[in-house]
């Protein structure tokens, strides 16, 4: 990973910030312990779904509603962002030009414009 553009200086600013490792492993533990659907649309998150994901990762109800609310204000930040000038800081999104190829979308199908 270190080797991709950008993930060597990502993994240099984390170190000296001094976060804790062993948050964010606990955070991707809580992540993980998610189904697809409910990393795809965390409103579906309730009470039953907090407590399996919490003992599937180890972790508290507290620390899930934690990293909910995290993950909410991060989104809502973004979106201020966006709405406010349309760009993203330096090492928060992908750099210029990293994006798939020409033609590297959608397979043919209905949904492609080709």
């Amino acid at each position: 990973m270190s080797f991709l553009p950008g993930v060597g200086k990502i993994k240099k600013q984390l170190g000296e910030s001094g976060i804790d490792e062993r948050i964010l492993r606990r955070q991707e533990a809580m992540i993980l312990s998610m189904t697809p659907f409910e990393r795809r649309n965390p409103a579906v998150i309730k009470a039953s779904r907090k407590r399996r994901i919490a003992g599937g990762s180890g972790a508290t109800v507290q620390d899930v509603n934690k990293l909910l609310k995290q993950f909410q204000q991060m989104q809502t930040m973004m979106k201020r962002m966006r709405k406010a000038g349309g760009r993203v800081p330096p090492g928060m999104g992908m750099p210029p030009g990293a994006g798939l190829p020409p033609g590297a979308g959608l397979p043919p199908g209905p949904l492609s414009r080709r």
